[in-house]
């Protein structure tokens, strides 16, 4: 049965060779196997998808290889920064500006080598040929959450509650509809969670707290115990449980992760919870956005 298309074009010196390679190379293409003999050698660029089409009518003005991306501005922009960091303003000429064609898309063509021209594009309609995604909305109005937060480490998971919680407020829950559970330290997480999910009165359930590695192999056991009960209960209940538990190094990390140079991992938590009851709910309707 068949398997895969390829094209063998002959690069004609070794230099040829390095540079297109290098080009396919910055440009993201996933290296295939190629070859490498005493007669010689070959690199592969591989694609999700391959097609072999002809065309009855209207030919489109391109080169021969055209190669879908799906967002041509950076393609476009890539490809002028490798070409100028080759050969300058002379190897930028070989660079067509980006234009629209009759069938609906956008296009330019490169020759990275002379001889050697390639055309990229992409649909002028984002979603055409692309399946409709069913994705959660941000809007927490008339949803019901419960914060499970550690008091350990207290520096840091009050920053996390405070980052949760306004997160859930900005995004239109109410505060009566926001419960707010307070654990001794982050082996306690997973129990409460469990508890509160299993009394089936809130959408979703947050979790914040903090581990610092320290001196001994602690806080690997507490790790690796804390997620695996998280992630028990969301699948055994069916709750989404959004995990804002920090694992970091040194107090400084922890506090760069709770707001101050990193943002803060207890509002990305809220939000991911706020997603996932919309999406869940949105599958239950049978996907309708």
């Amino acid at each position: 049965m068949i398997k895969g298309i390829s094209f063998l074009r002959p690069a004609g010196s070794a230099a040829v060779y390095d540079r297109l390679s290098s080009f396919f190379s910055a440009l993201g293409f996933t290296p295939g196997k190629g070859w490498e003999e005493e007669s010689s050698r070959g690199a592969a660029f591989l694609a999700p998808l391959g097609n072999l089409e002809f065309v009855d009518g209207q030919f489109p003005s391109t080169a021969d290889v055209l190669v879908e991306v799906t967002a041509l501005d950076a393609v476009h922009q890539a490809t002028e920064t490798w070409l100028r960091a080759q050969g300058g303003e002379d190897a930028v000429a070989r660079l067509s500006p980006i234009t629209d064609t009759h069938w609906k898309s956008c296009i330019f063509t490169v020759e990275p080598e002379p001889g050697f021209a390639f055309s990229f594009w992409a649909w002028a309609d984002p979603l055409k040929g692309r399946p409709v995604a069913v994705e959660g909305d941000l809007s927490a109005e008339g949803m019901k959450f419960a914060v499970v937060v550690a008091r350990w480490n207290a520096v840091i998971t009050e920053r996390l509650l405070e980052g949760a919680l306004d997160a859930l407020l900005r995004s239109g829950a109410k505060r009566t509809d926001i419960q707010v559970v307070r654990v001794p330290g982050a082996w306690e997480i997973p129990a409460a969670a469990r508890t509160v999910a299993n009394l089936g009165k809130v959408d979703a359930l947050i979790t914040l707290g903090c581990l610092l590695r320290g001196e001994t192999a602690h806080y690997e056991a507490i790790y690796n115990e804390v997620s695996r009960g998280i992630g028990q209960s969301q699948q055994e209940t069916g709750i989404p449980h959004s995990f804002g538990v920090l694992t970091c190094e040194t107090l400084e990390q922890a506090l760069n992760r709770a707001g101050i140079k990193a943002g803060n991992k207890g509002f990305e938590a809220a939000v991911a919870a706020i997603e996932m009851v919309s999406l869940r709910r949105k599958l239950a309707e049978g996907g309708a956005a």
